[in-house]
């Protein structure tokens, strides 16, 4: 056992391998908007304000739904290489960019309980063409409510005979910002592109042909004409992840159950598509909480189904963890 074990701290190797894994996570336009610094003894999360949606996320809470979607992949990773981490969420209120702080104490014999969560980290890819209708179904609705629990973050399955209204409310909410310059600039700027390490990539995109087999789904620039999964119509199930109130603590936690939600989807084999856009306007998200049996404040749609064989999409770039990662050690 090293000194930095002793120390109950992990060593900088462990944090590095962690964070490789984390920041893995979903974002917002995978905008990655996440900073980490390590003092030696406890590991911080910081917003990267520089990467604020101004358009789509004046107020942060896309944003900080994806750092709290990076911060469980982090607990979870740590957790696989031996080290509990507690998490003070909002540590300094004078400083809200601060968003957690992670202490460490050991925690053995958690990578027998945690592999196929790692696993589901390097699996997960966010899936916007259509989808086959999960199977299963119940049970895993079931264990998704029972992951979000903890986190103060209510599960609603949005019954198929209002799925016509959430398509209604994503059509709404698009048509509302089809002529919205700043908008589109800011949708243009972070998708479609190819060789970049942040962004949508084009590989990553529907095609018109293939959108328009998609009901319930964010208006990106669509990729050049392919008609993948063929004349599939979409089948997926959807649900609405809410919470009690509108605050970045349960911003934060909205996006450390959505992060639970897709890896226990994607360990039992169902492709996911969160979304966030029909959430953005006051009028679709009133569409979405009418549609909900809670006086919660809807946070996020998810999209979840099966690809069909030979048709998982492609991985999304990352940017390399020394842009996203900061030490600064306390010891002598």
């Amino acid at each position: 056992m090293n000194a930095s074990d002793r120390a109950g701290t992990p060593e900088l190797r462990t944090v590095r391998m962690a964070l490789m894994l984390a920041c893995r996570a979903p974002s917002v336009h995978n905008t990655q908007p996440w900073r980490w610094v390590f003092d030696g003894e406890r590991l911080h999360l910081f917003s990267d304000t520089d990467r604020l949606l101004r358009s789509a996320d004046p107020l942060g809470r896309q944003l900080t739904i994806s750092c709290g979607a990076v911060l469980d992949h982090a607990r979870l990773a740590f957790l696989s290489m031996g080290w509990f981490a507690d998490v003070i969420r909002i540590p300094d209120p004078n400083l809200p960019e601060h968003l957690a702080t992670l202490e460490f104490r050991p925690w053995p014999g958690a990578l027998n309980t945690t592999a196929a969560r790692i696993r589901a980290i390097r699996e997960r890819r966010t899936d916007r063409l259509p989808m086959l209708a999960p199977p299963g179904w119940i049970d895993a609705l079931d264990a998704i409510r029972e992951l979000a629990r903890p986190h103060h973050v209510a599960v609603d399955e949005v019954a198929e005979s209002d799925r016509p209204r959430v398509a209604a409310a994503t059509d709404h909410a698009t048509a509302l910002r089809r002529y919205d310059m700043p908008y589109q600039t800011e949708l243009h700027w972070w998708s479609g592109h190819s060789d970049v390490k942040e962004g949508v990539p084009a590989a990553a995109l529907a095609s018109d042909a293939e959108a328009a087999r998609v009901d319930v789904g964010r208006d990106f620039p669509p990729a050049p004409y392919s008609l993948r999964r063929g004349q599939l119509e979409d089948q997926s199930r959807l649900i609405v992840l809410s919470t009690l109130g509108e605050t970045p603590v349960q911003w934060l936690r909205t996006g450390e159950a959505l992060s639970e939600v897709l890896l226990e989807c994607t360990a039992r084999g169902l492709a996911t598509c969160a979304l966030t856009h029909i959430t953005e306007l006051v009028a679709s998200r009133s569409a979405i909480a009418d549609l909900i049996p809670n006086p919660d404040v809807p946070q996020v749609v998810i999209r979840i189904g099966i690809t069909p064989e030979d048709s998982e999409p492609a991985p999304t770039p990352r940017r390399p963890l020394d842009e996203v990662l900061e030490v600064r050690s306390l010891r002598p």
